[in-house]
């Protein structure tokens, strides 16, 4: 059958917003993978110190969002097929994968604004283990293991200790920080930098999210009407 009119109309509007959102599934695995291989995020996610990995919570984030910039250029291209064959059965598909991501993203997105500062504790945490040590006055091979734990925070995120500057760190900080010019001005304690880093990550991604729920949205309203019109213009037998 070839629809005529409005309902024509629609058909290429919801192929064009299917573009997009094949598009957008592209740039989505785009910026995952960039989060993968970020080398701020992996010099400070590989580190291990007294046999426990950094937490890899970011990580998981980052294999989630893979596995849905790759299922969104799926359903994008099904929906884009579906819109082109008029066919009920692909657009009914397409609509049910749309309203199954859709309630997966917000479940997602609750989910991250509840946990938004989870990363950034943990590896703060994970900082002040190693720092603890670094700034023992006994040596030992524990501290050894600390201090290159600590020097690989403080020159990947160019930072300088917690901002406490208590006794034992001045004694040591010649030896833990870079030799980077530092504005008085700006705070150079890591536990900022830590904090800083991946809120500016996490702003990156949930902006990614709204504007392709958005789209989402679009796409569920003309599919349905879109439905409904390939089913009326289907003649009776």
């Amino acid at each position: 059958m070839v629809l005529t009119g409005c309902s024509q109309c629609i058909k290429y509007m919801l192929f064009f917003f299917n573009f997009i959102f094949w598009l957008a599934g592209g740039v989505i695995l785009g910026i995952a993978l960039w989060l993968r291989h970020d080398a701020q995020t992996s010099n400070l996610l590989m580190l291990q110190f007294e046999g426990t990995q950094a937490p890899g919570t970011f990580y998981i984030s980052v294999y989630v969002l893979i596995a849905v910039g790759a299922v969104m250029m799926f359903v994008g291209f099904l929906g884009c097929y579906g819109a082109i064959q008029e066919s009920q059965c692909l657009l009914g598909t397409f609509f049910t994968c749309l309203v199954i991501l859709f309630a997966c993203e917000v479940a997602a997105g609750i989910w991250g604004f509840i946990n938004r500062d989870t990363i950034s504790t943990e590896l703060i945490s994970f900082y002040d283990a190693a720092y603890m040590k670094a700034v023992d006055p006994v040596e030992s091979v524990t501290r050894q293991a600390a201090v290159k734990v600590v020097e690989v925070f403080h020159r990947t995120l160019e930072c300088c200790g917690k901002g406490d500057d208590n006794a034992l760190f001045l004694a040591v900080q010649a030896t833990l920080c870079p030799k980077i010019e530092t504005d008085p001005l700006i705070s150079q304690s890591c536990h900022t930098k830590l904090r800083d880093l991946f809120t500016e990550k996490l702003h990156v991604i949930g902006l990614a999210a709204l504007v392709i729920a958005v789209i989402m949205v679009f796409e569920m309203i003309f599919t349905m009407v879109l439905c409904c019109a390939v089913r009326n213009a289907a003649p009776a037998y």
